[in-house]
């Protein structure tokens, strides 16, 4: 899953974009509300988390302009605002969740990982395909009760595939959720990293579930 993290205290937001990546996270960093907004307009996120106190651009009048925009980007509000008028006016302008500074992590990583499934329509972290199932909040797969290895790469990109399940998906589309914005979009490397998880997961295996859409890109689905 792909987010992007606005926050000015580039420590912070540095120490954040590590935690989350260690967790199969891809990460976007700015700095002030008006480089917020440019990017949520211009790339695909699954959440973004939004601090209040920042400069150009506010995290309230920027959560409002997304709103109005009808980008419905989940968004968890991370502010050092922490009173009861402030989380209820970050909660009414449109955002999906609000945690006060200071925080500890793993509560943050659930809640965003919380929002990210709900905004999918999913109830459960759970997710099934035939007997393979990947659990989002262990970062965890399975198939056929066995336990697959996988880098955090490989992971991101069977995610991904897994929560869009029977649609397929262009090697742009991949480069877009699954890597930064500084992705060389002429490099092979997503057919790289399917053709790993094919080895990984369909190999030995007599039920296929990873498919190539020749001059389209790949599909996650049980059936040929």
């Amino acid at each position: 899953m792909k987010i992007l993290i606005v926050e000015d205290e580039q420590r912070l937001a540095t120490l954040l974009k590590k935690g989350f990546e260690e967790n199969s996270f891809v990460v976007d960093l700015c700095f002030d509300g008006e480089e917020g907004l440019y990017m949520v307009e211009t790339f695909p996120y699954d959440a973004v988390i939004l601090d209040v106190m920042i400069p150009k651009i506010d995290g309230f009048t920027l959560l409002r302009t997304l709103r109005e925009k009808q980008i419905n980007v989940p968004i968890l509000m991370l502010t050092a605002m922490g009173e009861v008028e402030n989380r209820v006016k970050g909660l009414t302008s449109g955002a999906d969740d609000y945690l006060p500074k200071p925080f500890d992590f793993t509560e943050l990583l659930a809640r965003l990982t919380a929002i990210i499934r709900r905004n999918k329509g999913g109830a459960t972290s759970l997710l099934q395909i035939a007997d393979l199932q990947l659990d989002i909040n262990s970062k965890t797969v399975t198939r056929g009760g066995t336990q697959i290895l996988l880098s955090a790469k490989e992971y991101a990109i069977l995610e991904y595939m897994a929560l869009n399940k029977n649609r397929v998906i262009s090697r742009t589309e991949f480069s877009e959720h699954v890597y930064d914005m500084n992705f060389d979009l002429d490099s092979n490397i997503i057919d790289v990293y399917i053709n790993r998880l094919r080895n990984k997961l369909d190999k030995k295996q007599t039920q296929k579930l990873i498919h190539t859409q020749r001059g389209s890109g790949y599909i996650l689905k049980e059936t040929e």
